[in-house]
């Protein structure tokens, strides 16, 4: 209960609601009761028949080891050693001989918290070593005190694009004031300064030669050529240097609205050398009146290579490979700022303020605030800004080893205390101590010693710890050969360790031949089952079992045990039988797989001659647990099942009429069927079906106990349909063909005939409606010479 009740004061912190709470623990203890771990937190429970002290410690915090010699009984393995504390010391295992490795910690660099001239320590220790044994969590107890006046670097990164060229002109007049301004918080200050507009091809600036050259919109104003990041003026504490350098620059432009801010983030945070960051507060200054390109948009100008974090600066201070690398994502800036120690404080204006303030919570210790139009409020939002950054402690951890998980609980000077993966308080106040409790756990066994840093975001100074496991056991053992051990082994933490000759508990076997594969395989159920059932030691190729006395194991292969069996009520075998090897043999009287049913199995059966179930189920606690589609109580009917009737249509041709398919092997194929024959069959229920011959068959199926069993009463004659006359079929069809044929040409006659008479008529219509012209000829002459015949006479 106290790990459980541990576990949820992070929750009670938070002033978790109560509901919420509930169902938190609810899920504790079932998770608790699943694993088998109880309320006192994890359990010792080894399983290895041949447990080894590092094995037993590797197990968990809770297990402790026994080295004494002749702790273990005759049969115990030497799991038994491996136990909490307590239940070895209630064995009769002396403190001296239990092994139980603790944590540990060493102070390695532990300097008071100290502000005198230019010696400052905030955070202390500040350098521990850390001996973790895997699943045991340890606290590191950190003080962190703010100083006054700590030293710091600001960086200037402005938005030169043609919209902010009312804002340059104010900054060219901003360096004094700004020196003058953060002066008041801190003695040591320097400032340096950078711009940005866009990456130089399209879609981003007008890559036509002369907008190149000049991208303003009024080719009579002066700009200069666009560009990405150029970084002016290095970290310097003169302010005169910062108005000249600054008083140097000119406006530039761009196509789209968002800017190159995240690549210019990007070189500031990773180009130490050339930006001159010291080991101080750093602080950078990004202001803007517009959004952000990141990771992707890029492609837009064919730029597919994603950005590398490193360093691009020519001797210019210009980022000549913006058209190599895509911009950075969100990510990877954030990672890049931390890693770096830089805190950023985004002076925007009012319309793209969200913008800023989503970006600010996806990157730690950064501040947005509110920039006026013509940029004349900058040095009061910078102070503003670090003042709030550095009232914000925030510890966080780098490098965490694999394996290693961390927690924080904060106890800040408002008297608030909360657990979160990082330790953070507010309102931290100049020369106010708090302090936080750092829990480092080690969920496994580390190869080597491993490193890590945990610092205030923000703050140069840090936290150093290095984790050395203790995973195995210093038992103090002799290297010469031992009697408890046969003379034929050492002890190691009170279990022998065998020459190669011999094996054994207490190195007592001559493997002769055999090798100490054979003789583990002899002491094997099957090549997947364990070694004497992980309830026996393997001595010389045979199983001896363990005594236990809550059971008796036994067994070739100690596979068997009287207490692994069915219980009902609580009860073993029900208190009916005895257990054996995982099944209840159960007492005269009694059945069922616990014993838990009287036998009075004639429940069971249908009448006083009937069979249990209809042979189609089984009889458990006096009840018929029938097959599938089988109705209780005695699994008679079977509503569901389809009818039988064409499933053995061939075994009652073949049973009734010698015919068929089954024809020649009847008996064996339709042995299933009781048949008999009878002269008529009136049931309602008859079957009827076709045979091979395409006669209809009746008969009539009564279903008998057991599966599939069927007796039959067959009608003897069989309904065939009478045969054809061919003769007058073939002399039908002719007959039939030729009259058709004579019908066709009788009816094409007809309607010939009715044809011509119809023409004929429409031809004398016609006739008697035509009149003639009677003119004459005018190629037509009469004869005007008439010749007599001077021999005609006329009489």
């Amino acid at each position: 209960m106290t790990s459980i009740i541990g576990n949820l004061l992070p929750f009670l912190n938070y002033r978790t609601k109560p509901l919420e709470m509930v169902k938190w623990l609810l899920f504790q203890l079932v998770l608790a009761s699943v694993l088998g771990i109880g309320l006192a937190g994890p359990s010792c429970n080894p399983t290895r028949a041949e447990a080894t002290c590092r094995e037993c410690i590797n197990l968990g915090p809770t297990c402790a080891w026994c080295k004494a010699l002749n702790f273990t009984k005759a049969g115990e393995p030497n799991s038994a050693r491996c136990d909490s504390v307590e239940t070895l010391k209630s064995r009769g295992c002396q403190r001296a001989d239990i092994i139980n490795p603790q944590n540990d910690m060493e102070l390695q660099v532990d300097k008071p918290l100290v502000h005198s001239g230019d010696n400052v320590i905030q955070i202390k220790p500040q350098k521990v070593k850390l001996f973790l044994r895997r699943g045991s969590p340890q606290n590191i107890e950190v003080k962190f005190k703010r100083a006054e006046g700590y030293p710091v670097d600001l960086y200037y990164l402005m938005d030169l694009s043609y919209s902010m060229k009312d804002d340059l002109e104010n900054v060219k007049k901003l360096g004094g004031q700004l020196l003058q301004a953060l002066r008041s918080v801190t003695k040591s200050i320097k400032i340096g300064f950078g711009s940005f507009v866009d990456k130089t091809v399209l879609p981003f600036v007008n890559t036509h030669p002369e907008k190149m050259k000049n991208p303003c919109p009024d080719k009579t104003e002066a700009c200069q050529p666009p560009f990405d990041f150029r970084h002016i003026l290095k970290l310097t504490d003169q302010a005169d240097t910062f108005t000249q350098e600054v008083g140097k620059q000119s406006i530039s432009g761009n196509l789209d609205p968002p800017e190159a801010g995240l690549d210019a983030m990007m070189q500031a945070a990773v180009c130490g050398e050339a930006i001159g960051w010291r080991n101080v507060t750093r602080l950078l200054v990004y202001t803007s009146d517009d959004g952000f390109h990141f990771a992707g948009d890029g492609k837009l100008g064919a730029i597919l290579t994603p950005n590398d974090g490193q360093c691009h600066l020519n001797k210019n201070g210009i980022y000549e490979d913006n058209t190599v690398y895509d911009y950075p994502s969100i990510a990877e800036l954030a990672s890049k700022l931390a890693e770096n120690n830089i805190q950023p404080i985004f002076a925007v204006t009012t319309k793209i303020m969200p913008i800023y303030q989503e970006l600010s919570k996806m990157i730690p210790k950064s501040a947005v605030g509110e920039l006026k139009e013509d940029s004349s409020n900058v040095v009061q939002l910078i102070k503003d800004a670090y003042n709030n950054l550095s009232a914000t402690v925030i510890l966080a951890h780098k490098n965490l080893p694999d394996g290693v998980q961390i927690s924080y609980t904060s106890h800040c000077s408002d008297g608030d205390t909360r657990s979160d993966k990082e330790g953070t308080c507010s309102n931290v106040k100049i020369n106010t101590e708090i302090s936080f409790t750092i829990t480092v756990t080690a969920e496994k066994c580390l190869t080597k010693t491993e490193s890590f840093e945990i610092r205030p975001l923000g703050f140069t100074e840090k936290l150093e710890v290095s984790v050395q496991m203790r995973c195995g056991c210093k038992c103090d053992d002799k290297p010469d050969l031992s009697s408890h051990c046969n003379n034929k082994g050492t002890v190691k933490c009170g279990v022998c360790s065998c020459t190669e000759d011999r094996i054994g508990k207490f190195c007592e076997c001559d493997p002769g031949k055999r090798s100490t594969q054979d003789l583990d395989a002899a002491c094997r159920k099957d090549n997947t089952s364990a070694t004497c059932s992980n309830q026996g030691d393997c001595v010389c190729g045979a199983c001896i079992c363990h005594t236990n006395p809550n059971k008796k194991i036994y067994g070739q292969y100690c596979e068997c045990d009287d207490q692994n069996c069915e219980r009902n009520l609580g009860k073993l075998c029900a208190g009916h039988g005895k257990c054996d090897c995982g099944k209840c043999q159960c007492d005269k009287g009694f059945g069922g797989t616990a014993c838990e049913c009287a036998d009075a199995k004639g429940q069971c059966a249908e009448g006083v001659n009937g069979t249990t179930c209809s042979k189609r189920g089984t009889c458990t606690c006096n009840e018929c647990k029938c097959l599938a589609g089988y109705q209780p109580p005695y699994c008679k009917e079977c509503p569901g099942c389809p009818s039988p009737c064409p499933i053995y249509v061939h075994c009652i041709e073949c049973l009734g009429f010698s015919s068929g398919p089954f024809e020649k092997n009847c008996t064996k194929s339709c042995k299933n069927i009781q048949h008999r024959l009878v002269d008529d069959l009136n049931d309602q229920n008859a079957c009827k079906e076709k045979d091979s011959k395409n006669c209809w068959m009746n008969f009539l199926m009564k279903e008998l106990d057991g599966v599939s069993q069927y007796e039959v009463m067959i009608k003897k004659k069989a309904e065939c349909p009478e045969p054809p006359n061919v003769i007058a079929i073939v002399a039908g069809g002719v007959a039939g063909v030729l009259l058709i044929g004579l019908l066709i040409l009788m009816v094409w006659k007809l309607l010939t005939e009715l044809y011509d008479r119809r023409e004929y008529k429409k031809f004398e219509k016609e006739k008697a409606r035509s009149k003639w012209n009677d003119a004459d000829n005018p190629l037509f002459k009469k004869a005007t010479t008439t010749v007599l015949n001077p021999n005609f006479n006329e009489d």
